[in-house]
Order: structure tokens, then C-alpha cells, then sequence
């Protein structure tokens, strides 16, 4: 069971991301019918740890073995999706294949869960023409925090 809580008008969320990069390009997902893009990974279930999540998270989605390197940023994000106020704790981790390199695709792909989510690595100078949430990732990958960053993002709509 996930940890995310449906309220009337608002939802809590408990979220993981993985930060994948390869020749200076970083691997984002979409679901097909939005028009924003954002980090592969998903909710925390109830009882897990998020570093077990975002390895479990890659596998399902990716089919791909990964080990957490460091967690780079916590975040507390508000934000407006689908008429629904959220309240998102996220946890970004840079993580990174358990044998071997990520393997480097220049199309568009959909992973393991079928046509639900298509996949894109993206030159991480480019980001800031995408539309991309949180939107601090969009500049934040250029330059890695060397201790964990703590960020608050204000309210915003998807």
C-alpha cells in the first residue's frame, strides 16, 4: 500500500525519484496523456524505507538493478494536479546500475509497465526548455549538492 493519502481536496504523497545520468544526459518519464515531465520513480509503500522504494521503483519500472549512491535533495512540494491540492515529501537519490553503465537510448521508450510511461534522456543543459517538475531539477543536475539540500517548494499548478 502506498503512502499517499486522498483528502477531499488535497493529497499527501510520499515520494522517491531517481537521478540516472550517462554522457551528460539524464533520464526523465512522462505518463503519455500529460504534457509535463518529471524523474522516473514512484510512492514509498507503508512500512518501506525510501532507499528500498527507489530500487524497487527502477526495477518495475525499468527492469533495471540499481544502488542508491547518496541522496541528493529532500524536498516538502506543494503543488496544483488534476484540481487536487498536494503535499509531497520527495526524496531524490543519484543511483546507478548495480552491473555495468545505464544503457544510453536517443529515442523516446516505454518501460516495463507498457505504454503507460515513455522515457527520455535529455541532455542535462537542455532541461530548461522542458517542461519539467519540480522545476529546480531543471537546473539543480548541473551541479550536484556534495551534502543532501533541503528545499520547500511553494505552491505551483501542473
Amino acid at each position: 500500500m502506498d503512502a499517499t493519502f486522498y483528502m477531499e481536496t488535497a493529497v499527501f504523497n510520499y515520494r522517491v525519484a531517481a537521478i540516472m545520468i550517462v554522457d551528460d544526459h539524464v533520464l526523465i518519464h512522462k505518463q503519455v496523456k500529460d504534457k509535463h515531465w518529471a524523474l522516473p520513480g514512484g510512492r514509498v509503500e507503508l512500512l518501506e524505507d525510501s532507499q528500498t522504494s527507489i530500487v524497487r521503483e527502477v526495477k518495475e519500472e525499468l527492469g533495471i538493478d540499481v544502488k542508491v549512491d547518496r541522496l541528493l535533495w529532500f524536498t516538502e512540494n506543494f503543488f496544483d494536479y488534476n484540481n487536487k491540492n498536494y503535499h509531497e515529501i520527495g526524496l531524490y537519490y543519484k543511483v546507478s546500475p548495480t552491473g555495468g553503465r545505464f544503457t544510453f537510448q536517443s529515442e523516446a521508450f516505454f518501460g516495463e509497465e507498457g505504454d503507460r510511461l515513455v522515457y527520455q534522456w535529455v541532455p542535462i543543459d537542455q532541461l530548461e526548455k522542458i517542461l519539467l517538475y519540480p522545476e529546480f531539477i531543471r537546473t539543480s543536475l548541473r551541479d550536484l549538492p556534495d551534502a543532501p539540500k533541503h528545499l520547500i517548494i511553494k505552491k505551483y499548478s501542473i
